[in-house]
C-alpha cells in the first residue's frame, strides 16, 4: 500500500501551489477581510473554476474532471495553505459530495454541471443555535414541499445559491435542497471571527424544498456528508498548519535577539518541534482518511473504515492547525499580534475550520462510539 501521493498527484499539488501563490497572496485574503461588503473573492472563485478544481471529483458526464478524491485532497491542502477566501468547502466538499452520494439522477444532472462551472455556491444548514441538535429538538419543518424555520449559523449562507437543509417532515428528519434565491428565504450576514468565510442566519417562510435522499434519513445522511467533508477539511487544516510552521521557522531563523537568531534558543526550538510533531500526526490521519474516502467512492457499499478514519483525521487536523496557528503567533513575538503580520489570518481560519462541520468534541465522541462498535463486533 502506498501512503503518499503519486507522481501525478504531486504534480497537481505543485501546480495548485504555484497557481495560488500568484492568484491568492495574503493581499487577496486581506482584501476580503478589510471589506465588510465582500464575503469572498469573486475573481479568485472564477479563476479556480477555470482551473477545473470545482469539478475535480465530479464525473465527466456531469462536466467534471472525473478525478479521484485523493486528487481533491491535494487541492484542498493547497487551498488551506493559502487560506483562500472562497466557498470551496461548502460547495465542493458538501454540496457536490452530498448530491453525488445521495442525489437522484435528475438532481445530479441539474446541480453537478453548474457546480463544476462555478455557477453555484452551496451551503449546509443544519444548526438551529447553541447545543446539540436532536430529532426532538428540530424546529424546521417541511409541509407540502414548503420549508419553514430558522437555521443559524450557516457558513456561506449569505452568498450560497442552494442550501442542504435538515428539517422535519411528518415528524421524521429529512434532508432537503432549497433554492436560496427563490421566494420565502431571508438572509442575514452575521459577524464572525473569520469574515473571509462568512456565516449567516437563514429564515425560511414557505420556501420550496426538494428532498435529498430517503424520507426520515436526515440525521444519517448528514453524518454521511460530514464524514466525507471531514477528510477534505482535514487536508485544508493540514495545509494551513504546515504554512504556520514554515512562517514560524523562517521568522525564527531571521530574527536576532542578544546577538543570535532566536531559532537558536531552546524555547523556540521546542515550539517548532511540537508544531512539527502535531502536523505529522495530522498528516498520517489525513492520509488514512483520504484512502478511506477514495475507497468509499469505489466500493458499492462504501468503506466501513471511513467513519473512524474521518473522525481521527478531523480531530488530529483541528488540533494541529489550532496549535500551529497560536504557536506561530508566539514565535513571532510582539509582531505576531499585529494586523500587519499574517499570523492572524491563519489563527482565524483555524478556529473557523474547527467548527464548520462539528466541533472536535463531537468528533471525539464519534470516534469513541465507532471504536466501541468495532470492539463489540
Amino acid at each position: 500500500m502506498d501512503f503518499d501521493y503519486s507522481d501525478d498527484q504531486k504534480f497537481l499539488k505543485d501546480e495548485a501551489r504555484k497557481f495560488l501563490g500568484g492568484r491568492c497572496p495574503p493581499a487577496v485574503v486581506r482584501g476580503v477581510l478589510d471589506d465588510p461588503a465582500r464575503s469572498y473573492d469573486a475573481p479568485l472563485w472564477a479563476a479556480v473554476a477555470e482551473q477545473g478544481w470545482l469539478g475535480a471529483a465530479i464525473p465527466e458526464e456531469h462536466g467534471g474532471l472525473g478525478l479521484g478524491r485523493v486528487e481533491l485532497c491535494a487541492i484542498a491542502e493547497e487551498l488551506g495553505r493559502a487560506v483562500a477566501p472562497i466557498p470551496f468547502a461548502s460547495t465542493v466538499y458538501i454540496l457536490a459530495e452530498a448530491v453525488m452520494a445521495h442525489g437522484a439522477a435528475a438532481q445530479q444532472a441539474a446541480i453537478l454541471p453548474r457546480v463544476a462551472a462555478g455557477e453555484l455556491i452551496g451551503a449546509l444548514a443544519v444548526s438551529e443555535g447553541p447545543g446539540v441538535l436532536t430529532p426532538s429538538a428540530l424546529s424546521a419543518r417541511v409541509e407540502g414541499g414548503r420549508l419553514s424555520g430558522v437555521k443559524i449559523p450557516v457558513t456561506d449562507g449569505d452568498i450560497a445559491h442552494i442550501a442542504i437543509v435538515l428539517a422535519s417532515e411528518g415528524g421524521k428528519p429529512g434532508l432537503f435542497l432549497v433554492d436560496l434565491t427563490g421566494a420565502g428565504v431571508k438572509r442575514e450576514t452575521l459577524e464572525s471571527l473569520d469574515p473571509t468565510r462568512s456565516v449567516a442566519r437563514l429564515t425560511f417562510d414557505g420556501a420550496t424544498a426538494e428532498r435529498l435522499g430517503g424520507a426520515g434519513e436526515g440525521f444519517d445522511l448528514v453524518q454521511s456528508i460530514l464524514d466525507r467533508a471531514a477528510v477534505l477539511l482535514a487536508f485544508e487544516q493540514l495545509g494551513g498548519a504546515d504554512r504556520c510552521l514554515e512562517m514560524a521557522k523562517d521568522y525564527a531563523l531571521g530574527r536576532y535577539a542578544f546577538g543570535r537568531v532566536i531559532g537558536g534558543y531552546q524555547a523556540i526550538k521546542h515550539k517548532l518541534a511540537d508544531m512539527y510533531v502535531k502536523n505529522e500526526v495530522a498528516r498520517s490521519n489525513a492520509y488514512y482518511g483520504a484512502w478511506a474516502l477514495n475507497a468509499s467512492t469505489l466500493k458499492e457499499n462504501g468503506a466501513p473504515e471511513l467513519p473512524t478514519a474521518a473522525a481521527a483525521a478531523r480531530i488530529a487536523a483541528s488540533e494541529a492547525f489550532w496549535f500551529a496557528s497560536k504557536e506561530s503567533v508566539q514565535v513571532h513575538g510582539g509582531m505576531g499580534f499585529t494586523w500587519e503580520v499574517d499570523c492572524h489570518l491563519y489563527y482565524r481560519r483555524s478556529r473557523q475550520l474547527s467548527l464548520v462541520a462539528g466541533s472536535p468534541r463531537l468528533w471525539k465522541e464519534r470516534l469513541v462510539s465507532e471504536l466501541e462498535k468495532k470492539n463489540a463486533a
